[in-house]
């Protein structure tokens, strides 16, 4: 059978799936294609159901329940740090009456910045386009995601929030779910549960070979340094991401929760995971 599993071309998804793609953990008999796409494109993309295995948002997954199901691992969640909105160093030090620049209405940054700021004005851009958007005086801020969150300073800007503090500030502690595997329902349980744990052994390789799955990651840090790569990938391949456990599933239930008690959401949302 073949699967297509649909990940970003960023370097903690690269790890993560270091095991698979390098043949590393094998496949148990199925064929295994990897799209590499942005994240706002994996989530217009599942809203069609086109991949069996994608790495979504969560802000996407609400809308997605009665197609997909999360997979128990695979998460990325920020722990007291998550995406970040920057300005310039004599930018503003506010989001009051400042258009900031996003990644897509479908990622869970957005919603996120939504929670934090419900009137914020935005413009939606390119990810990889809005530091650049930023020095350029394009827009007053905005809001980063991957590799951005660890570069922004040295790049000469300066922090107006930490989305995944505030967050944590807000819920005691808990950690911000950002993006996470879901597979569709359709391929059975006897696939799904097979897929499951392919998907599990490829984390935990990359977990137990660090050095080796890092080097290989390197090739999608859009510039960093083996040891930028391995901060990085650090924040958003961890123990949350090998098994949500009870913190991160009920973290998952509170974002969705409050974004659509905030009437982010058009209707609560059934967290389901497989197995």
């Amino acid at each position: 059978m073949k699967i297509r599993i649909a990940h970003s071309p960023d370097s903690d998804d690269a790890f993560m799936f270091y095991g698979l793609a390098s043949g590393k953990v094998p496949s148990h008999g199925f064929e295994l294609e990897h799209v590499l796409s942005d994240i706002e494109t994996l989530n217009l993309a599942a809203l069609e159901g086109r991949y069996e295995i994608t790495a979504v948002s969560f802000n996407a997954y609400a809308h997605l329940t009665d197609r997909y199901i999360l997979l128990p691992h695979g998460a990325s969640m920020g722990d007291r740090y998550g995406p970040v909105v920057v300005a310039r160093k004599d930018g503003p030090t506010s989001l009051e009456g400042v258009r900031v620049g996003v990644p897509g209405e479908m990622t869970t940054a957005f919603l996120t910045l939504r929670l934090y700021d419900p009137g914020v004005k935005y413009v939606v851009m390119p990810f990889d386009e809005i530091q650049e958007a930023v020095h350029a005086g394009e827009i007053a801020a905005g809001l980063l995601i991957h590799e951005g969150q660890v570069t922004y300073e040295e790049e000469g800007l300066r922090k107006i929030v930490d989305l995944g503090e505030w967050w944590a500030d807000r819920t005691g502690g808990l950690p911000l779910p950002l993006g996470g595997n879901v597979i569709r329902r359709d391929l059975g349980p006897a696939a799904i549960a097979t897929l499951s744990r392919l998907l599990h052994d490829s984390i935990a390789f990359g977990l137990e070979h660090r050095d080796e799955a890092v080097g290989y990651a390197m090739q999608f840090g859009r510039g960093l340094d083996k040891a930028r790569t391995d901060r990085f990938v650090g924040m958003y391949v961890n123990g949350l991401t090998l098994d949500y456990g009870d913190r991160g599933r009920e973290a998952v239930h509170r974002l969705l929760g409050d974004a659509q008690k905030a009437g982010l959401l058009p209707k609560p949302v059934m967290v389901e995971f497989a197995g």
